[in-house]
């Protein structure tokens, strides 16, 4: 049996990145995943993606200019992009673009679902799949050094080399109806602008959107309580927003996790990456960007544990990870926390969202992937205003 430097199971984009890395560096790679498999997601990626991953730009079905923060009493705030914009892509278009991509660099494409993995005699890693997109179909092994798991926030991968970590994962359900976009625009959309609305009634703890994507719309929401009727307040807001009228061309649900996984490797030969390493930013749930970079590190920390035979170096994909944008994660969980959590701590956050000084912090750590440094007195601005909603001293009106 030919015997694979690596397999990496899910061809997101964090999967698609970890194969066409180890493929360009030379390794020989199989790449394993569902055919016509199309991801729930919101599907924005900001402009630094397109740079460190070299993407063109022609994937982009739409450029946001503007975004629209909508609070409980329907007060709105626009907040201009600035430089440049926010891309969006249909995930379908841009996954399978991703895969090829690796393709053409070298990894092997295989159709097929991950069952489990057992070890040869020797130790080596034996990935038993189904040879097809059907749970029953016939059954194929495959030999390999290193398995990377990219198979989602719900990763079987996670689940049998990983359980204690994958236990503690932290995830939040999200639903979107994907509609044909409106022909004339209204207050209530335009093409180039993204709404965020926080709003209990449609979602109590995290936030409901209105994504533009060219000819067609993501209207979805996100919750981490179970019970919450989605459908239902997916159905509100459409109706009140006139998006009712639209064609639903398609309705999907998936889980997104919003907490990086304590380990994301066993040591040795197997390693997690993307949502199954629960790389998805706290309060925006922003992922594509952050699964691609995951996917790199993994990739890298990988080709060396297989160059020097120490399958301790794996470790480093998640060192290098929080070492680079940690900070953001944390920051954005303490803010999702608090500001999420009632309607009149989101109609103050929205408020906070007014400030000129924190739109420029915003959009800048957004559009270059970190926490930036303004002008000291930016920061004690906003310090200051922050103290006076969370004391009450500023009305939220």
């Amino acid at each position: 049996m030919k015997t694979w430097d690596a397999v990496v199971v899910g061809g997101g984009p964090a999967g698609a990145t970890a194969a066409e890395e180890l493929a360009r560096a030379g390794y020989d790679v199989a790449l394993l995943d569902k055919a016509g498999r199309i991801k729930p997601c919101g599907g924005a990626v900001p402009p630094q993606l397109l740079i460190d991953f070299d993407v063109p730009e022609s994937l982009m079905v739409a450029r946001v200019d503007t975004a629209r923060m909508v609070s409980p009493t329907n007060a709105n705030v626009d907040i201009p992009v600035g430089k440049g914009y926010v891309g969006m892509v249909d995930r379908g278009v841009f996954d399978e673009w991703l895969r090829e991509r690796a393709r053409t660099r070298g990894a092997t494409r295989l159709t097929g679902l991950f069952r489990h993995y057992t070890r040869d005699t020797d130790g080596t890693l034996l990935v038993h799949h189904t040879q097809g997109n059907s749970r029953n179909a016939p059954e194929g092994v495959l030999r390999t050094r290193q398995l990377i798991g990219a198979d989602g926030a719900l990763s079987a991968v996670a689940r049998q080399a990983l359980p204690v970590a994958y236990r503690g994962s932290k995830r939040v359900t999200a639903y979107h109806e994907i509609i044909e976009s409106p022909q004339v625009e209204s207050d209530a959309f335009r093409h180039a602008r993204a709404d965020v609305i926080y709003n209990g009634r449609y979602s109590p703890d995290f936030y409901a959107w209105i994504f533009p994507h060219g000819h067609v719309t993501s209207v979805g929401t996100g919750t981490f309580q179970q019970g919450f009727d989605m459908r239902q307040a997916i159905a509100d807001l459409r109706r009140e927003t006139g998006l009712d009228a639209c064609a639903t061309i398609r309705k999907e649900g998936a889980p997104i996790p919003l907490r990086p996984l304590d380990w994301w490797e066993n040591g040795r030969d197997i390693s997690v990456t993307g949502d199954a390493a629960g790389v998805v930013a706290p309060a925006s749930g922003e992922g594509i960007f952050y699964a691609m970079t995951c996917g790199r590190f993994t990739a890298q920390a990988v080709g060396e544990a297989i160059r020097t035979g120490k399958g301790a170096k794996l470790v480093k994909a998640r060192r290098r990870f929080l070492w680079e944008h940690g900070q953001v994660f944390r920051v954005l969980n303490v803010m999702q926390n608090f500001w999420y959590t009632t309607d009149d701590r989101r109609e103050r956050f929205v408020k906070i969202c007014r400030d000129e000084d924190v739109q420029r912090l915003t959009f800048d750590a957004y559009m270059r992937k970190k926490l930036v440094r303004a002008k000291p007195m930016a920061h004690a601005r906003i310090f200051f205003k922050n103290i006076g909603h969370l004391t009450g001293l500023l009305s939220p009106a």
